[in-house]
């Protein structure tokens, strides 16, 4: 039976945790993939721009069995505060097609196969943004001597509302770059 551990919705909460440790070494985590990948560079906020505000998202991860996996921190946008053709001009990114699935799922079991999933851990920091766009600096973790400053986005970060396009568009460049051609009929199916 799993280990019920109460996630926390707030900074505030996570620091009051009985699992505050757990909870800052998962936003630590968060903060150095972001810092990584050179997700944001703290500078001034020029006149006549807004800086969108962002939250922490804990979650508890378990394996199959139940048993605790880890504590995982995320940085999120809030991208609900985003202004069309201020912050983002387009948002739509293709999905794989059911279809696509089915019919790789059928080629595999057919010709007796074999099938590997991975996933890209923190995919969305990988999107490079067209936008200028400026957040806050992340809840609990300003930069001392920095506390009027913001952070100008590089890459694109979850919650924003061209995330996923971005992290589309970066995939595509460099799947394309190993040779694979995209399927006409599906622009999230690629070929060599």
């Amino acid at each position: 039976m799993p280990l019920e551990i109460e996630e926390p919705t707030t900074y505030v909460e996570a620091l009051d945790s009985p699992h505050h440790k757990e909870w800052m070494a998962a936003m630590r985590d968060e903060l150095d993939s972001m810092a990584k990948n050179d997700v944001w560079e703290v500078v001034d906020l020029p006149p006549g721009q807004k800086a969108i505000g962002n939250k922490w998202v804990f979650k508890v991860k378990h394996r199959a069995d139940g048993s605790l996996d880890k504590f995982k921190a995320r940085l999120v946008a809030k991208g609900y505060t985003q202004v069309e053709g201020v912050d983002y001009e387009k948002t739509f990114s293709p999905l794989v097609r059911l279809s696509s699935v089915r019919l790789l799922l059928v080629l595999v079991a057919h010709l007796d196969l074999e099938l590997f999933q991975m996933d890209v851990k923190t995919a969305f920091l990988n999107g490079n943004l067209e936008e200028e766009i400026y957040m806050d600096q992340p809840i609990g973790f300003v930069s001392i001597g920095q506390e009027d400053k913001v952070c100008r986005l590089k890459k694109s970060i979850y919650g924003l509302k061209q995330s996923s396009r971005a992290w589309y568009f970066r995939f595509h460049e460099a799947i394309t770059a190993f040779g694979l051609t995209m399927v006409s009929e599906d622009h999230c199916v690629y070929v060599k």
